[in-house]
């Protein structure tokens, strides 16, 4: 796990040139202000009429590129599924999905279906990702299981100018972050967080 060393903020949420190269394991996740992922009823329509620049401060494309292996829970696997279509598989890196449900094969990506333990997991998708980072797609409680195992890194969060009321919460945990990047892109507070703790 990531080591982070004393320092001054860099413009990019990195402390040093070292942390630029450490993989981390990474949950980036878009919120409303209340902190909902998605309504009860697993909606994103409130987060997807909202504008952003791609090329933009904390732009999705220059995280995306850092990344080696993604994970994500059924939820938001069934989402993906629901509302794709025919699109290809958004993603080119291995994904898992955590989950005991059966879902169909796919031929057009490397998913894998696992309801492995969680430090397991986290060991076959570090040697997948060759140095890369990991995402945590989604959602709140399958990272707050890797928090609970000290295998969470860093949180990235886009807020929305919206409230919910009610939903997936964003995290259901209780950690102890610091702030290490803020910007503002398009409508979005977008917020970047170092987990404080003991990382081994």
């Amino acid at each position: 796990m990531t080591t982070r060393s004393a320092g001054a903020i860099r413009s990019n949420g990195y402390e040093s040139e070292t942390e630029l190269t450490t993989p981390r394991t990474v949950f980036n996740t878009a919120t409303s202000l209340d902190g909902y992922i998605a309504t009860a009823d697993h909606s994103l329509d409130w987060l997807l009429s909202r504008e952003s620049d791609e090329a933009g401060p904390m732009g999705f494309p220059e995280f995306l590129a850092r990344v080696g292996a993604i994970v994500m829970g059924a939820n938001t696997y069934q989402w993906i599924l629901d509302n794709q279509g025919a699109q290809p598989w958004p993603y080119e890196v291995p994904c898992w999905v955590c989950t005991h449900r059966d879902f169909p094969a796919r031929t057009d990506a490397d998913i894998r279906f696992t309801c492995a333990e969680i430090p397991e997991l986290h060991r076959t998708m570090t040697d997948m990702a060759n140095g890369r980072d990991l995402w945590i797609v989604g959602g709140g409680e399958l990272a707050g299981t890797f928090a609970d195992y000290g295998l969470l890194d860093e949180i990235i969060v886009s807020v929305a100018p919206v409230t919910l009321g009610a939903g997936a919460p964003l995290l259901p945990r209780e950690l102890e972050l610091r702030v290490t990047e803020v910007a503002v892109n398009g409508e979005f507070a977008c917020l970047r967080y170092g987990v404080v703790g003991d990382h081994s």
